[in-house]
């Protein structure tokens, strides 16, 4: 009977701390998405909220700092007041400077959404990412403790997968994939490591491990598009013509921090940006991607290499293709050349 009553109460202890977490998740979304409001309208939102499953109608004062006190305890959020305009998140420029706690507290207001509107899930769609919750905790938790892991990893480009030691130094997703940058045992320089499929298995080792003094990771993909990086390709100026009823959605979304946009020559027909980065594979793929209603202008290296690109595309649906002299293209096995 003892062994139950503490079992209830250990369950009972966890599920009021679940509540506790979804009520502070729950309050910096509310603030974070008025930007400033005041105490009484965070307490009418409060009596409407599925959270309130003891029908309050109001949000107890005491209660409210308890929670800001708690929040800033565990997020690092400092909830502050405005007399005149209200409530606000004092520290949002840091959180957008910080991308896990902005990726974080995006994460979290998009669950507290999804909580609220349980009736509505069937309607709001997700794109999937293969296998990275199963790997993503014990690479997080080897980070956070200087561990080495040891995975086992099954290259798309090797029959066999491989076993060994590695030291992670970073994380990033692009394309709904999640890949880690680690040095392996045996490497000179740190790799990426996808975790899909590829990744067959992962442990955390008793084996410490040092980030290098040096390294930053916003720095280590600064030059890059995506995730593949090395000394194949060497940063410099690209730039693209984009037809104009494209114009809004570069602006809107830059395809890289380096994106300006060359206003003295652009015109009422099209819009010219500049990037700096390495026109790395990733690179030309996404240029690849937005069809017709992007040129490449320069560098004429990886001008010529998109060019080739769309021949063997336009070949492959038996449609001619001719270079600036009227010369056509030719599929010569895995050469494509002029005649």
């Amino acid at each position: 009977m003892a062994v139950f009553i503490l079992i209830f109460a250990e369950l009972e202890e966890s599920i009021m701390a679940k509540n506790y977490f979804d009520r502070y998740v729950w309050l910096i979304d509310v603030i974070n998405r008025h930007g400033h409001i005041s105490f009484k309208d965070i307490s009418y939102l409060w009596s409407r909220s599925p959270l309130n499953t003891v029908g309050e109608n109001y949000l107890p004062e005491r209660t409210f700092h308890n929670h800001r006190e708690a929040i800033f305890d565990t997020f690092g959020i400092e909830i502050k007041c405005d007399r005149s305009l209200g409530y606000y998140i004092a520290n949002s420029d840091d959180l957008e400077a910080d991308g896990i706690r902005q990726w974080l507290l995006e994460s979290l207001s998009m669950n507290n959404l999804l909580n609220e509107t349980k009736d509505m899930r069937d309607r709001i769609l997700f794109e999937k990412i293969p296998s990275s919750q199963k790997w993503l905790p014990v690479i997080v938790n080897a980070m956070r403790d200087g561990k080495q892991i040891e995975m086992t990893y099954q290259s798309f480009w090797k029959d066999e997968p491989c076993t060994y030691k590695a030291k992670p130094y970073c994380l990033k997703l692009f394309k709904q994939r999640w890949y880690m940058l680690a040095k392996s045992e045996g490497k000179d320089e740190p790799r990426i490591y996808a975790l899909d499929e590829r990744m067959i298995n992962v442990v955390q080792t008793d084996q410490d491990y040092k980030l290098p003094a040096k390294f930053n990771a916003e720095k280590f993909f600064a030059e890059y598009f995506g995730i593949i990086v090395g000394t194949d390709w060497e940063p410099q100026t690209v730039k693209i013509r984009v037809a104009k009823d494209q114009e809004k959605y570069f602006d809107t979304l830059p395809l890289h921090d380096s994106q300006k946009k060359v206003e003295e020559e652009s015109d009422e027909s099209y819009s010219i940006y500049r990037y700096h980065l390495a026109p790395t594979f990733d690179f030309k793929q996404e240029l690849l991607s937005r069809g017709p209603a992007v040129e490449v202008l320069e560098p004429k290296d990886f001008r010529e290499e998109i060019m080739d690109d769309i021949a063997k595309m336009a070949s492959r649906y038996m449609m001619p293709v001719t270079n600036e002299d009227g010369i056509p293209y030719i599929d010569d096995e895995d050469e494509w050349k002029y005649l």
